[in-house]
């Protein structure tokens, strides 16, 4: 069974009604009896555009901190099996670095439409929509100034911080004025909690999601090849040579992409399969196995070294798996660490990549009077 989108009759997304919080700097006080939150500046972006820094730290001493530059992920600190905390996300240190340069989208909010579109073209009750081609000959993660490059307004809510922002109407091509609210709330059973929601005042397409690469040896510390992943995925999305889908959804029984149990990232990369070659490794789009609407378990990653854990839940119909293929030495992140190739890895939840093109895919369509909503759960634990 395939999930559809997530759309209700409702009225207009009110993320502005949203309490402001207390001052820069003070905890919201609804949060502060489980997660603290705090509200700071964080410099300038090179346009001179004022960044505020959000930090949420739970009871258990897991600490999220989260930019309104792109709703960036900048660092998120959880501890091992010996109670060492470290930071387990790739990144830069400062705003201005990432507005500089973020190719990888590093910890970014992605829109409107996540992953790829063909030819950059998609058509919506008989128009033609055309799109930047920022990936070869395909659009990705909503083009030149997607939400990744946009300055978000941030607001402090109980047990986590609320991103708003407006895209206009014919903002990278997509038709529409969007509304997007995407909240980050940190629990006490260290859950981080990502949620979607988005209205249009015209058709429009929507694909929303987070792109924060993981390690959960510590970032910058090596590769995550020996990281055990298990997807809870019978079948995958096989792509191109541009990493378009075709159409078909394949089992994985029998491939390199068999993630149904735990097995590590590196065991089958180097194979000889077409799917590995035309993504230089893992950069797909898994089918998940679902029973049904609502949140359901989606893959679960160890790390053997640290005894880490990541579990991750979503409303999603799909999971892009991605390994970090394109990192290459070139990038020094935080701390002065160099991102090597497959330094980290993405489970970015998800509608299918192209959908607007494949009729046969869950639809992403988004209409006036919708409500588009989505919710995906990270759950950070510890192996004995």
């Amino acid at each position: 069974m395939i999930a559809l989108l997530s759309i209700t009759a409702a009225p207009a997304c009110r993320g502005s009604d949203r309490p402001a919080g207390a001052r820069a700097g003070a905890p919201a006080s609804a949060a502060a009896a489980a997660t603290r939150v705090t509200r700071t500046p964080f410099g300038t972006l090179p346009d001179a555009t004022p960044v505020e820094l959000f930090t949420l730290t739970n009871r258990q001493g897991v600490e999220l901190r989260a930019m309104t530059f792109g709703g960036i992920i900048l660092s998120l600190r959880v501890p091992d099996r010996q109670g060492r905390s470290d930071d387990i996300v790739l990144g830069y240190e400062s705003a201005a670095d990432y507005a500089r340069g973020n190719g990888p989208y590093f910890g970014a909010i992605i829109g409107r439409y996540g992953n790829r579109i063909a030819n950059g073209r998609f058509t919506l009750d008989g128009t033609l929509y055309t799109l930047a081609t920022n990936n070869g000959p395909n659009h990705l993660h909503g083009g030149v100034r997607g939400f990744d490059k946009v300055t978000w307004r941030g607001e402090p809510i109980p047990e986590g911080v609320a991103f708003t922002y407006t895209s206009a109407d014919g903002e990278e091509g997509y038709p529409g004025t969007l509304t997007a609210r995407v909240t980050y709330t940190l629990t006490d059973r260290n859950e981080l909690a990502v949620d979607y929601e988005a209205t249009t005042d015209k058709p429009t397409i929507v694909n929303l999601t987070q792109h924060t690469y993981f390690n959960l040896a510590g970032q910058g510390s090596r590769d995550v090849l020996d990281h055990l992943m298990q997807i809870d995925a019978d079948r995958y999305t096989p792509v191109d040579a541009t990493l378009i889908p075709t159409g078909e959804l394949s089992p994985v029984a029998g491939t390199a992409l068999d993630f149904r149990q735990p097995t590590t990232i590196g065991k089958r990369i180097g194979e000889e399969h077409p799917q590995l070659r035309s993504g230089l490794g893992y950069d797909h789009n898994f089918v998940l196995t679902r029973s049904g609407e609502g949140l359901q378990h989606a893959a679960r990653v160890t790390e053997p070294s640290t005894g880490r854990t990541l579990d991750v839940a979503t409303t999603e119909p799909g999971l892009q798996f991605y390994s970090g293929n394109f990192l290459d030495g070139t990038i020094t992140g935080k701390g002065g660490r160099v991102y090597q190739k497959r330094y980290g890895f993405c489970l970015e939840s998800q509608h299918f990549p192209d959908s607007p093109n494949k009729p046969a895919f869950p639809s992403t369509i988004l209409r006036p009077g919708q409500t588009y909503r989505s919710r995906t759960v990270f759950t950070f634990g510890v192996a004995k």
